[in-house]
Protein backbone atom coordinates (compact mmCIF):
# COMPACT_ATOMS: atom_id res chain seq x y z
CA UNK A 1 0.00 0.00 0.00
CA UNK A 2 1.39 3.05 -0.56
CA UNK A 3 1.59 5.97 1.75
CA UNK A 4 0.02 9.43 2.01
CA UNK A 5 1.40 12.34 0.57
CA UNK A 6 1.79 16.42 1.12
CA UNK A 7 1.89 18.51 -1.86
CA UNK A 8 1.99 22.39 -1.32
CA UNK A 9 0.68 23.26 2.26
CA UNK A 10 -2.41 20.73 1.64
CA UNK A 11 -2.91 18.53 -0.74
CA UNK A 12 -2.95 14.98 0.13
CA UNK A 13 -2.72 12.74 -2.83
CA UNK A 14 -2.95 9.01 -2.34
CA UNK A 15 -3.05 6.15 -4.99
CA UNK A 16 -2.70 1.99 -4.31
CA UNK A 17 -4.01 -1.10 -6.57
CA UNK A 18 -5.52 -3.67 -4.62
CA UNK A 19 -7.30 -6.74 -5.61
CA UNK A 20 -10.42 -6.03 -7.40
CA UNK A 21 -10.27 -2.11 -6.81
CA UNK A 22 -8.03 0.75 -6.80
CA UNK A 23 -7.90 4.18 -4.95
CA UNK A 24 -6.91 7.43 -5.93
CA UNK A 25 -7.22 10.44 -3.44
CA UNK A 26 -6.38 13.62 -3.99
CA UNK A 27 -7.06 16.70 -6.55
CA UNK A 28 -9.19 16.52 -9.70
CA UNK A 29 -8.44 18.92 -12.40
CA UNK A 30 -9.70 19.37 -15.58
CA UNK A 31 -10.61 16.32 -18.13
CA UNK A 32 -12.55 15.60 -21.10
CA UNK A 33 -14.97 13.16 -21.76
CA UNK A 34 -13.71 9.51 -20.95
CA UNK A 35 -14.76 6.05 -19.63
CA UNK A 36 -13.63 3.87 -17.03
CA UNK A 37 -13.70 -0.10 -17.76
CA UNK A 38 -14.37 -0.16 -14.15
CA UNK A 39 -17.18 1.26 -11.38
CA UNK A 40 -16.27 5.05 -10.37
CA UNK A 41 -17.32 5.91 -7.00
CA UNK A 42 -16.44 9.24 -6.76
CA UNK A 43 -16.95 10.85 -3.16
CA UNK A 44 -16.52 14.87 -2.62
CA UNK A 45 -14.51 15.15 0.48
CA UNK A 46 -15.91 18.69 0.52
CA UNK A 47 -19.28 20.01 -0.84
CA UNK A 48 -20.10 17.80 -3.56
CA UNK A 49 -19.09 16.17 -6.48
CA UNK A 50 -20.32 16.81 -10.41
CA UNK A 51 -20.30 15.02 -13.46
CA UNK A 52 -21.86 15.40 -16.86
CA UNK A 53 -22.56 11.82 -18.73
CA UNK A 54 -23.40 14.19 -21.98
CA UNK A 55 -27.03 14.74 -21.42
CA UNK A 56 -26.84 15.86 -18.16
CA UNK A 57 -24.80 17.36 -14.75
CA UNK A 58 -25.39 14.98 -11.98
CA UNK A 59 -24.38 16.38 -8.35
CA UNK A 60 -24.30 14.67 -5.09
CA UNK A 61 -21.60 14.07 -2.38
CA UNK A 62 -21.33 10.70 -3.99
CA UNK A 63 -21.73 9.53 -7.47
CA UNK A 64 -21.15 6.25 -8.96
CA UNK A 65 -20.55 5.89 -12.64
CA UNK A 66 -20.94 2.32 -14.20
CA UNK A 67 -18.30 0.99 -16.55
CA UNK A 68 -17.62 2.01 -20.15
CA UNK A 69 -20.45 5.07 -19.79
CA UNK A 70 -18.97 8.12 -21.14
CA UNK A 71 -18.91 11.13 -18.60
CA UNK A 72 -16.57 13.96 -17.95
CA UNK A 73 -15.82 14.65 -13.97
CA UNK A 74 -16.23 18.29 -13.05
CA UNK A 75 -12.51 19.91 -11.39
CA UNK A 76 -12.59 19.69 -7.47
CA UNK A 77 -10.40 19.97 -4.81
CA UNK A 78 -10.69 16.82 -2.65
CA UNK A 79 -11.95 13.52 -4.07
CA UNK A 80 -11.99 10.06 -3.46
CA UNK A 81 -12.07 7.87 -6.01
CA UNK A 82 -12.48 3.99 -5.88
CA UNK A 83 -12.50 2.21 -9.18
CA UNK A 84 -14.03 -1.33 -8.88
CA UNK A 85 -13.30 -4.17 -11.12
CA UNK A 86 -17.04 -5.13 -12.21
CA UNK A 87 -15.78 -9.22 -11.66
CA UNK A 88 -15.66 -8.82 -7.81
CA UNK A 89 -18.49 -9.19 -5.27
CA UNK A 90 -18.42 -5.53 -4.61
CA UNK A 91 -19.47 -4.78 -8.18
CA UNK A 92 -22.59 -6.66 -7.62
CA UNK A 93 -23.43 -4.02 -4.83
CA UNK A 94 -23.06 -1.25 -7.37
CA UNK A 95 -24.63 -3.09 -10.50
CA UNK A 96 -28.67 -2.45 -9.87
CA UNK A 97 -28.24 1.25 -8.42
CA UNK A 98 -26.36 2.06 -11.87
CA UNK A 99 -28.37 0.44 -14.45
CA UNK A 100 -29.70 3.66 -15.45
CA UNK A 101 -26.75 5.23 -15.53
CA UNK A 102 -24.90 7.52 -12.97
CA UNK A 103 -26.49 7.41 -9.68
CA UNK A 104 -26.51 9.08 -6.48
CA UNK A 105 -25.51 6.73 -3.58
CA UNK A 106 -24.68 8.92 0.00
CA UNK A 107 -24.32 6.22 1.66
CA UNK A 108 -21.20 5.24 0.23
CA UNK A 109 -20.10 8.54 1.98
CA UNK A 110 -17.96 6.57 4.84
CA UNK A 111 -16.92 4.02 2.44
CA UNK A 112 -13.17 3.07 3.49
CA UNK A 113 -10.66 0.44 1.40
CA UNK A 114 -11.22 -1.83 4.47
CA UNK A 115 -14.74 -2.38 3.72
CA UNK A 116 -14.28 -3.07 0.30
CA UNK A 117 -11.47 -5.03 0.69
CA UNK A 118 -12.83 -8.80 0.99
CA UNK A 119 -15.90 -7.94 -1.15
CA UNK A 120 -13.30 -6.75 -3.86
CA UNK A 121 -11.34 -9.67 -3.83
CA UNK A 122 -13.98 -12.18 -4.36
CA UNK A 123 -15.32 -13.44 -7.32
CA UNK A 124 -19.06 -11.56 -8.95
CA UNK A 125 -22.38 -13.52 -8.50
CA UNK A 126 -23.53 -12.25 -11.62
CA UNK A 127 -20.91 -12.59 -14.01
CA UNK A 128 -19.89 -16.31 -15.42
CA UNK A 129 -17.80 -18.26 -14.36
CA UNK A 130 -16.41 -18.55 -17.37
CA UNK A 131 -16.51 -15.32 -18.08
CA UNK A 132 -14.05 -14.77 -14.92
CA UNK A 133 -11.69 -17.63 -15.39
CA UNK A 134 -10.93 -15.45 -18.63
CA UNK A 135 -10.33 -12.25 -16.72
CA UNK A 136 -8.55 -13.72 -14.00
CA UNK A 137 -5.71 -15.41 -16.89
CA UNK A 138 -5.73 -11.62 -18.25
CA UNK A 139 -4.90 -10.21 -14.89
CA UNK A 140 -2.41 -13.31 -14.29
CA UNK A 141 1.58 -11.86 -14.13
CA UNK A 142 3.09 -11.94 -17.46
CA UNK A 143 2.21 -11.86 -20.93
CA UNK A 144 -1.75 -13.30 -21.07
CA UNK A 145 -2.41 -15.83 -24.04
CA UNK A 146 -4.50 -13.98 -27.01
CA UNK A 147 -8.17 -14.31 -26.03
CA UNK A 148 -9.27 -16.51 -28.40
CA UNK A 149 -7.28 -18.64 -26.63
CA UNK A 150 -8.48 -18.35 -23.57
CA UNK A 151 -12.07 -18.92 -24.64
CA UNK A 152 -11.14 -22.20 -26.00
CA UNK A 153 -9.57 -22.70 -22.79
CA UNK A 154 -12.36 -21.38 -20.96
CA UNK A 155 -15.33 -23.72 -22.39
CA UNK A 156 -16.35 -21.27 -24.71
CA UNK A 157 -16.12 -20.05 -28.28
CA UNK A 158 -14.30 -16.46 -29.12
CA UNK A 159 -18.28 -15.29 -30.87
CA UNK A 160 -19.97 -16.76 -27.03
CA UNK A 161 -16.92 -15.07 -24.63
CA UNK A 162 -17.48 -11.50 -25.89
CA UNK A 163 -21.52 -11.42 -25.91
CA UNK A 164 -20.94 -12.44 -22.31
CA UNK A 165 -18.40 -9.78 -21.89
CA UNK A 166 -20.80 -6.85 -23.55
CA UNK A 167 -23.40 -8.51 -21.70
CA UNK A 168 -21.96 -8.70 -18.08
CA UNK A 169 -19.10 -6.20 -18.57
CA UNK A 170 -20.78 -3.88 -20.75
CA UNK A 171 -17.20 -3.48 -22.50
CA UNK A 172 -15.03 -5.70 -25.10
CA UNK A 173 -12.68 -8.00 -23.04
CA UNK A 174 -9.81 -5.81 -25.52
CA UNK A 175 -10.63 -2.76 -22.73
CA UNK A 176 -10.92 -4.81 -20.07
CA UNK A 177 -6.74 -6.02 -20.82
CA UNK A 178 -6.16 -2.43 -21.25
CA UNK A 179 -7.21 -1.63 -18.25
CA UNK A 180 -5.18 -4.02 -16.49
CA UNK A 181 -2.29 -2.35 -18.66
CA UNK A 182 -2.97 0.81 -17.08
CA UNK A 183 -2.65 -0.45 -13.42
CA UNK A 184 0.85 -1.83 -13.94
CA UNK A 185 1.81 1.27 -15.62
CA UNK A 186 0.56 3.82 -13.25
CA UNK A 187 2.06 1.66 -10.41
CA UNK A 188 5.56 1.87 -12.16
CA UNK A 189 5.12 5.56 -12.76
CA UNK A 190 4.52 5.64 -8.96
CA UNK A 191 7.83 3.87 -8.14
CA UNK A 192 9.32 6.47 -10.57
CA UNK A 193 9.90 5.33 -14.09
CA UNK A 194 9.59 7.22 -16.47
CA UNK A 195 6.37 7.63 -18.83
CA UNK A 196 8.28 5.59 -22.09
CA UNK A 197 9.60 3.03 -20.33
CA UNK A 198 6.42 2.19 -17.98
CA UNK A 199 4.29 2.12 -21.13
CA UNK A 200 6.46 -0.63 -22.72
CA UNK A 201 6.87 -2.80 -19.73
CA UNK A 202 3.43 -2.52 -19.50
CA UNK A 203 2.23 -3.63 -22.69
CA UNK A 204 1.65 -0.18 -24.60
CA UNK A 205 2.98 -0.04 -28.46
CA UNK A 206 4.77 3.30 -27.21
CA UNK A 207 4.48 6.04 -25.28
CA UNK A 208 1.96 7.63 -28.05
CA UNK A 209 -0.23 4.86 -27.77
CA UNK A 210 -0.35 4.82 -24.22
CA UNK A 211 -1.34 8.38 -24.11
CA UNK A 212 -4.03 8.09 -26.28
CA UNK A 213 -5.64 5.17 -24.07
CA UNK A 214 -4.96 7.25 -20.98
CA UNK A 215 -7.04 9.87 -22.62
CA UNK A 216 -9.51 7.62 -23.33
CA UNK A 217 -10.07 5.73 -20.31
CA UNK A 218 -8.98 9.24 -17.64
CA UNK A 219 -9.72 12.38 -19.67
CA UNK A 220 -6.27 13.31 -18.96
CA UNK A 221 -2.63 12.71 -20.64
CA UNK A 222 -0.13 11.31 -18.38
CA UNK A 223 1.73 14.10 -18.25
CA UNK A 224 -1.00 15.63 -16.05
CA UNK A 225 -0.59 12.43 -13.25
CA UNK A 226 2.90 11.67 -13.45
CA UNK A 227 3.82 14.62 -11.17
CA UNK A 228 1.02 13.30 -8.48
CA UNK A 229 2.42 9.87 -8.75
CA UNK A 230 6.43 10.72 -7.84
CA UNK A 231 4.96 13.13 -5.46
CA UNK A 232 4.01 10.45 -3.89
CA UNK A 233 6.90 7.91 -4.51
CA UNK A 234 9.25 10.54 -2.98
CA UNK A 235 7.32 11.09 0.48
CA UNK A 236 7.02 7.00 0.44
CA UNK A 237 11.49 6.88 0.53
Amino acid sequence: MMSNNTIGASQRVRFLVGKGYALFEGPSGDNTPHRHAAFQVAIALKGEAAIHDGTRLHSAPVLVVPPFLRHQLQPIARLRTYFVEPHCRFADQLRDACANGIAAMPQLRELREEHIHTLSATASLNVDTRLQQVMDALAAPGDAQPIPTLARQAGLSPQRLRALAQEQLGMPLARWRIWLRFGLAIQLMTTGEGLADAALAAGFADQAHFSRQMREMFGVPPSQLLPLLRAQAFSAT
